[in-house]
C-alpha cells in the first residue's frame, strides 16, 4: 500500500513540524506512545508536555519514557488537556511546534472514560494560542465507541469554522473502510 495509513501520516506530519530543541503536546498520554515519539523528536534539549486524566496513563507512559531514556525531557501531567495554559512555562509560550491528540479512550483501559468535544475544543483554543507559526496541532479522531460520533460532529464543526486566515486545516482519512474508520485533522498556524 502506497497510502499512509492514519497513524503514520500523523507522524510524518509531526516530524516536518517538531525539530531537536522545540517544545511539543500529548493532549492524551495514553500508554505513552506518542510522547515517546515526540521526545525523540525534540531531542534531549527539548520538552514534551503530555497530559491525561486516568493515573494508568501515567504509569504506563513513566515507564515507557524511562526505560527508553526519554524521561528527561517530558514532564508528565495527572489532569487534562483543557488545563494546558496553567502548565505551559510562560518562556515555552509561542514556541509549540506540534501537538497530538488521540481521541477516544485509553486501549486497554476503561472505556467508559473517553475524551470530550468541549473539553478538546478548549485544549485546541488554548495550544493554538501556544503555537509557533507553522506549528501544527493533530487530532486523531476515533469515532466508533459511544460517544465518538457526537465528539467528531462538534469537533468538525469547530473545525469548518476555523478562521481561514489563521490556519490551514486539512482531513485526512479512508472513506471506503467499514467500522468507522478513524481519521486526522491537523491544524496548521499560519
Amino acid at each position: 500500500m502506497k497510502l499512509d495509513r492514519i497513524l503514520p501520516f500523523a507522524r510524518l506530519l509531526l516530524e516536518k513540524a517538531v525539530h531537536p530543541g522545540d517544545i511539543a503536546v500529548d493532549g492524551t498520554m495514553g500508554n505513552g506512545f506518542d510522547t515517546a515519539f515526540l521526545a525523540n523528536l525534540t531531542g534531549e534539549n527539548g520538552q514534551v508536555y503530555s497530559f491525561d486524566i486516568q493515573k494508568e496513563a501515567l504509569e504506563n507512559t513513566r515507564a515507557k519514557l524511562v526505560n527508553e531514556g526519554l524521561i528527561k525531557q517530558c514532564t508528565l501531567i495527572h489532569a487534562g488537556h483543557e488545563l494546558l495554559s496553567t502548565y505551559i512555562k510562560p518562556e515555552h509560550a509561542g514556541k509549540i511546534t506540534g501537538a497530538i491528540f488521540n481521541l477516544g479512550y485509553l486501549p486497554g483501559g476503561d472505556k467508559s472514560i473517553i475524551t470530550q468535544a468541549e473539553t478538546t475544543k478548549t485544549a485546541i483554543e488554548q495550544l493554538f494560542n501556544h503555537l509557533a507559526p507553522e506549528g501544527i496541532i493533530i487530532l486523531v479522531i476515533y469515532h466508533g465507541h459511544p460517544g465518538g460520533s457526537q465528539e467528531r460532529d462538534a469537533l468538525m464543526d469547530y473545525v469548518q469554522s476555523f478562521p481561514q486566515e489563521k490556519a490551514h486545516i486539512l482531513k485526512y482519512g479512508f472513506i471506503n473502510q467499514a467500522n468507522h474508520p478513524p481519521f486526522i485533522v491537523a491544524i496548521e498556524k499560519r
